[in-house]
């Protein structure tokens, strides 16, 4: 118990200079964008003085360094700065459009998880006949198609062809939870498919090397339930794939703001490009920003789990 809290408390210190390196990039990459915000702030009309002392007025002016630390003062107010006229907070602006994104996210990753479970164990158990055969190349395909067009093809064929779920749209759970699933099935199913594909091989190839160990033949040849001698091996097979479940939520994350698109859903992928269609460097900013953040907060949170199912690295 002791090695776990000293590994968690190491997870957790090196978290605070990742956010710092995140927001660094963040902000030095988008300082470097071509869009003006004082040209987007007052507009068209605006004289060249107007513009100069709006930059003036904000520090637009200002060394890099000295614009940075005050984007770090603002964020430790949880200020992200105003959106482009109508100039709207535009932390309010993620705080309507991230829970769409997260919700879209966890729907994926639940449906990649049980999908990749469902095939990498199947293969596994009927390694190298037809069950595996099929499976096998049903992950290729998986992995070698995006997920914005087999959204596109989604709409197609259960939307127009056959009107089951809407085209695009977003229902609030609170107006109606059929809705909302309805809503959410198709983007979710888009993001998740690809995702499911590669961890599916992950799972089968761990789940083949632990059923080749001696601890499962020796459970076998004992006369132990196949089930229960499965379960075991699945359990320790689990552990490799959790590794790399972090980088695939990020892989979600980003495969939903695409989705997002796609399906008109008004979450952090609509946000993104409202801001770089109007040229709000606030906007991208703020909701880049957000993303990169969430990704890293999982990626702790996926790590902890691997220290809780590894026994071998609590050990350490």
């Amino acid at each position: 118990m002791f090695a776990l809290l000293r590994l968690t408390v190491r997870r957790l210190v090196i978290l605070p200079p990742m956010l710092l390196g995140v927001t660094l990039l963040v902000f030095v990459v988008l300082q470097f964008s071509p869009n003006d915000p004082a040209y987007n702030a007052l507009g068209d009309g605006a004289s060249p003085e107007a513009r100069a002392a709006y930059r003036a007025e904000h520090g637009l002016d200002d060394p890099l360094p000295l614009r940075y630390v005050r984007f770090l003062g603002q964020l430790a107010q949880g200020d992200l700065g105003y959106t482009a006229p109508p100039a709207t907070p535009v932390i309010d602006r993620v705080v309507t459009a991230f829970p769409l994104t997260i919700q879209l996210t966890v729907l994926g990753l639940v449906l990649a998880v049980a999908g990749a479970l469902a095939f990498g164990v199947t293969g596994a158990l009927h390694r190298d006949r037809w069950p595996d055969q099929v499976t096998r190349v049903l992950s290729i395909a998986g992995v070698a198609m995006p997920s914005f067009w087999l959204g596109i093809l989604l709409i197609q064929e259960f939307a127009l062809g056959v009107p089951i779920f809407p085209t695009g749209g977003y229902v609030n759970p609170a107006d109606s939870v059929t809705g909302w699933l309805l809503s959410l099935a198709l983007p979710s199913i888009a993001i998740a498919v690809p995702a499911a594909a590669s961890l599916s091989r992950l799972v089968r190839t761990s789940m083949v090397e632990e059923l080749d160990k001696d601890y499962v033949r020796t459970a076998t040849g004992n006369g132990l339930p196949r089930a229960i001698v499965v379960r075991g091996a699945l359990r320790n097979a689990l552990i490799t794939p959790l590794t790399v479940l972090g980088l695939r939520v990020g892989y979600l994350l980003s495969g939903a703001v695409v989705i997002e698109t796609i399906f008109d859903l008004p979450g952090m992928g609509k946000l993104i490009l409202e801001g770089v269609t109007n040229g709000d460097v606030a906007l991208v900013q703020g909701a880049v920003l957000t993303i990169a953040v969430a990704f890293l907060l999982v990626n702790l949170v996926v790590d902890l789990l691997y220290l809780l199912v590894n026994p071998r690295i609590r050990a350490v």
